[in-house]
């Protein structure tokens, strides 16, 4: 797939831990039998009809968001119960297809986690989003949810989204301006939020 090329705000792989591990040896089948399901529900006029919501190019397998979300979930009770890195390590491999659709697999995963969030992820969703994120339905979605809860959870890391809006990556920018959506709903960093989404604009 076509990756990001600014990523001057992510760690190497080498200081990501879950990269350490070969990914093929953790996974056993659930990867493949979560394409496959997706392959057996693609709709190609739903694939048709999907470019015309993006101005760049995009690869999907063409279904409803629900229908990918139902999938997510039926899987998330097969792999809630292993370590975060190796889910994070899942999740990298669904990335790496290039599909919008396994792209909404691992937003809904990573929301998931937000329980068992810690300060050390956040280079693994800086390299997330500068990587593989290139369309504003996977930027948002990833976004509004992980990286919102995970500022409301570490605060500290708003200084995070403000360097995020100097990036010549035009998604890590939309990342920091669309994280605090839903943490301002809730009446929290409404001063923060207007400032990143000027700074955005």
């Amino acid at each position: 797939m076509r990756r990001n090329q600014d990523l001057s705000h992510s760690l190497p792989a080498s200081r990501i831990p879950y990269l350490q591990f070969p990914l093929t040896t953790l996974h056993g089948p659930v990867i493949s039998q979560i394409r496959q399901e997706l392959k057996n529900q693609a709709d190609p006029e739903i694939r048709k009809n999907s470019q015309r919501f993006f101005k760049e190019e995009i690869r999907c397998y063409g279904m409803k968001t629900a229908t990918v979300i139902a999938i997510a979930k039926k899987y998330w009770k097969k792999v809630k119960g292993r370590p975060k890195p190796e889910i994070f390590s899942l999740c990298e491999e669904l990335y790496q297809s290039g599909n919008m659709e396994e792209s909404f697999i691992v937003s809904n995963w990573a929301y998931a986690l937000s329980g068992r969030y810690e300060r050390e992820d956040l280079p693994v969703f800086r390299w997330w989003i500068a990587t593989y994120i290139t369309n504003w339905a996977s930027c948002d979605g990833f976004c509004n949810h992980t990286m919102g809860d995970f500022i409301e959870q570490y605060p500290e890391y708003i200084d995070e989204l403000r360097h995020w809006t100097q990036s010549q990556n035009r998604w890590m920018r939309r990342a920091a301006a669309v994280s605090l959506i839903i943490p301002a709903k809730r009446g929290k960093f409404l001063n923060e939020a207007i400032e990143i989404a000027d700074r955005y604009g």
